[in-house]
């Protein structure tokens, strides 16, 4: 007998954006068009909210969100608020590196440049980032469903790698531990509201660590000088002063995202075994979302290496395809990677493995707000899947 799981991840879990309606993408195209005002677009966000809360309820989902549909990116919320940020539309692409696999991807199919933030002036916090969009669901569901939302967040390191040394004025911060020093007392103030407004549930959406999963972008890296291990150590002691003194009763998690552009587009290959000890054993955070959808994330070995304190959400079911997967398929590998677990570096029982378990779409269904291609009763499909799925493995469902 499983021992039941009474918060976050739960057995059967999401990643957080779903499918926007066509009315909800209409009228922001209006809204961004200067055709109707905010306040007309909030009344079609909160009906499409209301109506994506109740399909999670309908396939049992228990962590819910609010589908991402305040927002245009999974990325929006922080450094578009954050003071000292400068917003650059259409960058240029000379300030993007070309090693990052996204730019790369985008470069080699005519990438001409996109909106992006640097750092110009000292960092601070001085307005929310998501306690307006966490009150807006407790608004839309009932009081028994508010310690189970979940709220996700945009990476600190995100755009630090994707612009190197543009990514802040070096009058204003001489080194890398100077910039991320103010980026993490911006999100221990954020994680400190959201706690104070009844949030329990965060989930860090990370493309950038599954980077440093991939041969191109470290070998990229070390032809222009660049440590990648010492950027990556950079990047983990980053997450845990951001997240320095919060609760001990908020669950936090981290999405490994292999990229989930327009229409599912990927761009980080690569195995979790280059990144696996540092991953699970030295950043503090409670969960791990990794996709396992596809060959390209590689073998489920470096599972070995996960502590008895922590779980893992295998993304076992794909957001970018509506072919549905098997549901034996996607019970024996559970039990698989179980046994990886059970087998690892702290050894432990196959019932105490599979306990540390949870499964989920590999990624959002929406990570851009045109979404994969997919269509709503598809999404509604795999939603269900993932719960059945979790129902024939766990009793504690």
């Amino acid at each position: 007998m499983s021992t039941p799981r009474l918060h976050p991840p739960f057995r059967a879990d999401h990643i957080g954006s779903l499918k926007r309606p066509v009315a909800l993408l209409k009228r922001r195209n209006d809204f961004d068009d200067s055709k109707c005002t905010l306040e007309e677009l909030q009344v079609v966000e909160d009906e499409a909210i209301r109506e994506i809360v109740r399909l999670q309820r309908e396939t049992g989902i228990k962590s819910i969100t609010d589908g991402e549909f305040r927002r245009h990116m999974f990325f929006d919320g922080v450094f578009d608020n954050l003071e000292g940020m400068k917003f650059l539309p259409n960058a240029n692409p000379a300030m993007l590196m070309e090693y990052v696999p996204d730019i790369a991807a985008f470069k080699a199919t005519g990438f001409k440049g996109a909106d992006s933030y640097i750092c110009v002036s000292k960092l601070q916090r001085t307005k929310p980032f998501y306690i307006a969009q966490f009150e807006s669901l407790k608004k839309l569901t009932a009081p028994e469903e508010h310690k189970n939302l979940k709220i996700t967040m945009c990476a600190p390191e995100w755009f630090h790698l994707r612009h190197g040394p543009y990514a802040y004025n070096t009058e204003v911060y001489k080194n890398d531990d100077e910039y991320f020093a103010d980026i993490a007392i911006a999100y221990q103030e954020e994680i400190k509201d959201l706690y104070a407004a009844g949030c329990r549930n965060i989930q860090f959406d990370d493309p950038i660590l599954a980077y440093f999963c991939g041969d191109s972008m470290l070998s990229g890296m070390e032809e222009r000088g660049i440590d990648h291990v010492g950027l990556l150590n950079t990047y983990i002691g980053t997450y845990n002063k951001c997240l320095e003194g919060r609760p001990t009763d908020m669950t936090i998690g981290i999405h490994l995202c292999r990229g989930n552009f327009r229409h599912g587009m990927h761009f980080s290959e690569g195995g979790y075994d280059r990144i696996a000890i540092k991953l699970f054993q030295e950043i503090n955070v409670d969960c791990y979302y990794l996709e396992y959808d596809t060959q390209r994330a590689g073998t489920f070995e470096p599972l070995r290496f996960l502590p008895r304190n922590k779980s893992v959400v295998l993304g076992l079911v794909s957001t970018k395809s509506p072919k549905m997967e098997n549901k034996d398929e996607l019970v024996r590998r559970v039990y698989a990677a179980a046994e990886i677990i059970a087998d690892g570096q702290e050894k432990r029982s196959k019932e105490e493995a599979l306990n540390q378990i949870c499964i989920s779409p590999q990624c959002g269904f929406a990570s851009h707000a045109e979404g994969n291609s997919v269509t709503e009763e598809d999404e509604r499909a795999k939603l269900t899947l993932v719960v059945e799925t979790a129902r024939a493995i766990w009793s504690d469902c």
